[in-house]
């Protein structure tokens, strides 16, 4: 069990977060649709090479997280449909953006990937009036090989007095 936090010495400040790279996903337009590339190995460092890759979908207003990873990093992609807003929060007590902020708005007006390290408390909701659909391509099998090990995930919303606001 973790101790409670004393919110008067937890504070965030508005930054990058080391490590957190937002991209572009760019959208190939013709007669037939679109395209987009979601990532490249020439991209990414091997360290964050997806082992899994999976789609989720959010009705309008629900937000997933806050929570955390003590190995996995996320590679989310926002391409649409629907908008969400993505809160992140450098909770690495050895990065050199300790307690940072970072508020993203992305999806269908704003596309983008975010690659989250572990360690980096996020959180997102649908803040569209649309279901809202999510692409992520972890480094880490869920669970390990054939679901084998435990869940790699600090659930911070489980925590009614939580730190981590998506909204503050």
């Amino acid at each position: 069990m973790q101790p409670k936090l004393d919110m008067s010495t937890e504070i965030f400040k508005r930054g990058m977060i080391q490590g957190v790279a937002v991209r572009d996903l760019r959208k190939h337009v013709d007669d037939r649709g679109w395209l987009s590339e979601l990532f490249r190995h020439d991209d990414l460092a091997e360290e964050f090479y997806p082992q899994m890759g999976y789609i989720s979908q959010s009705q309008p207003h629900v937000q997933r997280g806050p929570h955390e990873h003590a190995e996995q990093a996320d590679f989310f992609c926002f391409i649409g449909p629907s908008n969400f807003k993505m809160r992140l929060w450098d909770n690495r007590a050895d990065s050199e953006t300790y307690r940072s902020v970072m508020t993203l708005f992305v999806g269908e007006d704003n596309p983008k990937s975010i690659l989250v390290p572990k360690g980096v408390v996020h959180a997102y909701r649908n803040i569209g009036h649309g279901v809202g659909i999510v692409i992520n391509f972890p480094n880490r099998l869920f669970m390990g090989t054939n679901r084998s090990e435990e869940i790699d995930e600090i659930r911070h919303e489980d925590d009614p007095e939580t730190i981590f606001k998506i909204d503050e």
